[in-house]
């Protein structure tokens, strides 16, 4: 605030204050004001509950109960490829990387025109992972069924052919614009 604005606060304010001095002995009275209400006043007495410590302890016991039951309960860690034999790890492997590859390759193909396309094989691709994913739970459950094992590694298969399909057809797309405006130019 400003300076003025505060001096003629006061100014405005002179001769309102209570600048008077209580009289002898007001302290004591006050005091004894409270102190007589303070006791007619009393505060019921305080009923001892004995059940709190048993609730204390019976809480304890139910969260160690359900800690040792959500551990026990815990699913058991789903299977895939590499879970089986090392054969079968190496070709979870090369499949990984197979897949990799080709959605690098996919990703370099990105552009307005391709978009489109790209978000469909990634829906495609979120399919097949999902498939894949309910294969992992039944090869746990079946215990190494072969058939199993076969529709997991078909998975890997349509994934990579999903990618390559659409490279190939995002790069026919490219190709046949670029012959499109060659023809166009020289007409």
């Amino acid at each position: 605030m400003n300076k003025n604005t505060i001096d003629e606060l006061f100014k405005n304010l002179e001769g309102t204050f209570d600048t008077e001095m209580p009289n002898l002995g007001h302290d004591n009275r006050f005091l004894a004001k409270l102190q007589q209400q303070d006791t007619i006043v009393e505060s019921p007495p305080k009923k001892t509950s004995y059940w709190k410590p048993f609730l204390a302890v019976a809480a304890s016991i139910v969260i160690c109960l359900s800690v040792f039951t959500v551990f026990e309960q815990q699913e058991p860690e789903l299977m895939d490829l590499a879970s089986i034999s090392p054969e079968l790890s190496q070709t979870q492997s090369f499949f990984t990387m197979a897949i990799e590859q080709e959605l690098v390759a996919l990703e370099a193909q990105r552009s307005p025109e391709t978009e489109d396309m790209i978000q469909k094989a990634m829906n495609a691709l979120k399919v097949l992972e999902d498939d894949y994913q309910a294969l992992k739970i039944d090869l746990t459950e079946s215990g190494n069924d072969k058939r199993v094992i076969y529709a997991m590694i078909s998975n890997f298969q349509n994934r990579i052919d999903v990618l390559k399909n659409v490279i190939e057809h995002i790069e026919e797309v490219k190709n046949f614009k670029n012959n499109q405006n060659e023809n166009t130019t020289t007409i």
